[in-house]
């Protein structure tokens, strides 16, 4: 019941879920923007495979939303573009930029997500259970992703690591302004 939860635990649940929620946005955006470049190749299917996943993980918090009455972020309109034009814009750089984006999103997304999962479990796991399996999974999947992304010759993208690093640094204000407006 969340009339007996406590301030503070509201106020984590609902940063988490809409943060979470306009990150999977964020995600269902970039692929989405890749497919519209490379989905007509051979990389395409990959990219559809990781794009819906990243649906389903979008699918969890938008049904997230309602129930834990979280107020999704009002950035969201910014998002949709944001995404789609670093999907789209990597992509056209070729197959090697979009992955390397992949590699460099998911590896914040994991750290991101290991930070909840100590928030949850320090705030109180048993609550907290079913959230806390929703968010390893996703976890994990984007571990995937992330991998996948390394053996798609990600590293080997224009400028790797400072694109990497600009992606990077972009996901963590992403982050840092979906928790807060």
């Amino acid at each position: 019941d969340l009339a007996k939860l406590t301030p503070e635990t509201r106020a984590l649940l609902d940063r988490i879920v809409r943060v979470d929620h306009a990150g999977e946005f964020g995600a269902d955006r970039i692929y989405a923007g890749q497919l519209a470049v490379l989905g007509g190749t051979p990389t395409g299917p990959l990219i559809r495979h990781m794009h819906e996943q990243e649906q389903d993980h979008l699918a969890a918090f938008e049904a997230l939303i309602p129930a834990l009455r979280a107020r999704p972020t009002v950035l969201m309109p910014f998002w949709r573009v944001a995404g789609f034009a670093l999907g789209a814009g990597t992509a056209l750089i070729g197959k090697e930029a979009a992955m390397a984006c992949t590699v460099a999103v998911e590896a914040e997304i994991q750290e991101h997500y290991n930070a909840q999962l100590r928030s949850l479990l320090a705030d109180n796991p048993e609550l907290h259970a079913d959230l806390m399996r929703v968010i390893a999974r996703f976890r994990d999947e984007e571990a995937e992703h992330h991998d996948t992304g390394l053996r798609e010759d990600a590293e080997s993208a224009p400028a790797y690591p400072a694109l990497s690093a600009a992606i990077r640094a972009g996901c963590r204000v992403a982050i840092f302004l979906s928790e807060r407006i």
